[in-house]
């Protein structure tokens, strides 16, 4: 999960995004990136510095560039919580990460005033009606790469208001988190299960393509297989298949490559362990060759899941369906 915060200054975005690290989340800013720009640049840290400095990295790379810079570093597998979206661009280019939510904290401005004023960060305005003038400027910039804030507002997800107590506040943020959790998308078996296969095919030595197979049993992946030459025979990118190494036509000479296919190291391997497969489905990044198919068959294999086409798909396919073994392309 992914929570992006946006609000006014002093609206308590910094004590959201506090509560959240507390609870686990990695955190990201995009003022960040503009902090560090001014420290190269030896440039006073101010807020005013930082609007006008974000402004014209947009004017020269585009409205979401901050958007897009931070959502190159998250990854995956982690849970973040991403400060400081001042412009809807910014907004889009984190939306194309999956289970990205935007939380808009909100409070009154005479309340969002008091607080600044005892933070005192970054030069801030020391009177309120300097607060509204420079409130008023970051809320709607005069061009279009110009720092955004009302319109970013209005694409939240879910709002905050913030003028409460600080437990409160938390109580709310746990609400809306634990709503957001309900939506958040895991991938389907199918893709689970592929995206590990695209892994091990890492470990493939081949120099001509990198192929990985899976066997998976009631959810469970029982054995793994990649391509490669067999158990102890020099690897291909050593030199350890000739025909690799001449760099032939795909799919010509296939009996005289030393080099074992990803399924067929996948169903040895259980053989090796004593592993039944019997019933199992085979996910595989590459539709399986001729030779490959017969041994699927006789294995007991149940179904064969794969990825993209292999040259001799149409006449493996016709077999492996005349076996009565159920085939699919993800």
């Amino acid at each position: 999960m992914i929570i992006g915060l946006t609000g006014k200054n002093g609206s308590g975005k910094g004590e959201v995004a506090k509560f959240l690290q507390d609870a686990g989340f990695s955190y990201h800013s995009l003022s960040d990136v503009l902090r560090e720009e001014l420290k190269k640049n030896k440039k006073e840290i101010t807020r005013q510095n930082l609007t006008e400095f974000a402004n014209e990295l947009r004017q020269q790379k585009g409205a979401g560039c901050l958007g897009i810079l931070t959502a190159a570093k998250l990854k995956a597998d982690k849970n973040y919580v991403v400060d400081s979206i001042r412009h809807p661009e910014e907004v889009a280019a984190l939306k194309q990460l999956s289970n990205f939510y935007l939380l808009a904290v909100d409070a009154e401005s005479q309340v969002r005033f008091e607080r600044i004023q005892l933070r005192s960060r970054e030069k801030d305005t020391v009177t309120y009606a300097a607060f509204v003038e420079q409130e008023a400027k970051e809320a709607a910039g005069k061009k279009p790469t110009d720092q955004q804030l009302n319109r970013t507002l209005e694409m939240a997800d879910a709002r905050i208001d913030n003028n409460g107590a600080l437990e409160e506040l938390h109580q709310k943020v746990r609400q809306i988190i634990q709503t957001l959790a309900m939506d958040v998308k895991r991938p389907s078996w199918d893709h689970y299960f592929m995206q590990i296969a695209c892994q091990v095919a890492l470990r493939s030595n081949c120099i001509k393509r990198k192929v990985a197979a899976l066997l998976v049993k009631d959810q469970r992946i029982i054995s793994t297989g990649y391509n490669g030459t067999p158990r102890g025979i020099k690897n291909c990118n050593e030199g350890g298949c000739p025909r690799c190494h001449k760099m032939g036509t795909s799919g010509a000479n296939l009996d005289a490559c030393l080099c074992s296919h990803a399924e067929e190291n996948a169903i040895v391997q259980s053989a090796y362990h004593g592993v039944s497969i019997k019933g199992a489905t085979l996910y595989t990044t590459f539709s399986p060759c001729l030779g490959c198919t017969k041994m699927i068959i006789n294995s007991g294999i149940g179904e064969v899941v794969y990825s993209h086409a292999y040259n001799l798909e149409e006449i493996s396919s016709k077999l492996l369906k005349e076996a009565g073994i159920i085939i699919r392309q993800l």
